[in-house]
């Protein structure tokens, strides 16, 4: 049976015990946490380690920032750099699997106009490969893992697709480095996405879970009985950690979640 968590956002309670002890009765094995910019996250260490103390499992961290590793200025990039390293080693100082970033957010789409970046797609490679080689080597220090979210068409122009991130992932050369895969992008991006996940197996580190209007796991149209099965068949052994907008009721929506994807084959 895989394991489920939610992003800490989605829960009830005034802070991470509160939302943990929720979280049990709801079902969930772990709460998924976020990471702001501006070093918030290293901030909250303290936090987080008497959380850890409580028994409170926190094995993931997902950014939510405002730029990231491949933005077009050099100056946002290498901010983004500092603050991923940072939140690779807050989720190590607490005994944490690793964190997942895209490659962008909402810095460009070739969907919408004017259609062209501003820089090259060599360029824009260049530029990925240098920042998961420079993460993924903190990573390796810190004994956690990268993982790299492709986002749909719409959401960023360079890592759309399991394919690509797999191609750079498999020229950085290492181990420190996976895909984070997430059912909504996937639900847009790839043709087959229970045959994307077997095929791109080997790079898979992560998944996160909503439904294909982007609402809790059973509000929309996604298969995921195919999807979860594809996991079962590679073996994948992490959780499945809820990112997701809640339709209806927000608590009976959260409580939904880990009953749903079990009845799916989770």
């Amino acid at each position: 049976m895989l394991k489920t968590a939610a992003q800490e956002q989605l829960l009830p309670g005034e802070n991470l015990q509160e939302k943990w002890e929720f979280a049990q009765t709801a079902g969930y094995d772990a709460i998924e946490l976020r990471a702001k910019g501006d070093f918030h996250f290293r901030s909250r260490l303290p936090e987080l380690k008497q959380a850890l103390k409580d028994g409170v499992v926190m094995p993931t961290v997902c950014v939510e920032m405002l730029h990231f590793f491949g933005a077009f200025d050099d100056g946002l990039r290498r901010d983004a750099i500092a603050q991923m390293k940072t939140q690779l080693t807050v989720i190590a100082e607490i005994g944490g699997l690793g964190a997942q970033t895209p490659a962008s957010y909402g810095m460009f789409s070739r969907r919408l106009p004017p259609f062209e970046p501003p820089r090259s797609e060599a360029e824009d490679r260049a530029v990925l490969l240098a920042g998961l080689a420079e993460l993924g080597e903190h990573a390796k220090r810190e004994g956690v893992t990268l993982y790299l979210e492709p986002l749909n068409r719409y959401e960023d122009h360079m890592v759309n697709r399991l394919g690509q991130a797999a191609a750079l992932i498999e020229e950085v050369g290492l181990d420190s480095v996976k895909i984070g895969i997430d059912s909504y992008h996937m639900n847009i991006e790839e043709a087959d996405p229970a045959a994307s996940i077997i095929k791109y197996a080997p790079y898979i580190g992560h998944a996160q879970v909503s439904d294909s209007n982007r609402f809790q796991p059973g509000a929309g149209h996604l298969d995921f009985a195919a999807w979860l099965s594809a996991l079962h068949t590679i073996s994948y052994d992490g959780y499945l950690a809820a990112e997701c907008r809640l339709a209806g009721d927000p608590i009976e929506a959260v409580r939904s979640i880990p009953a749903f994807l079990r009845r799916s084959g989770a």
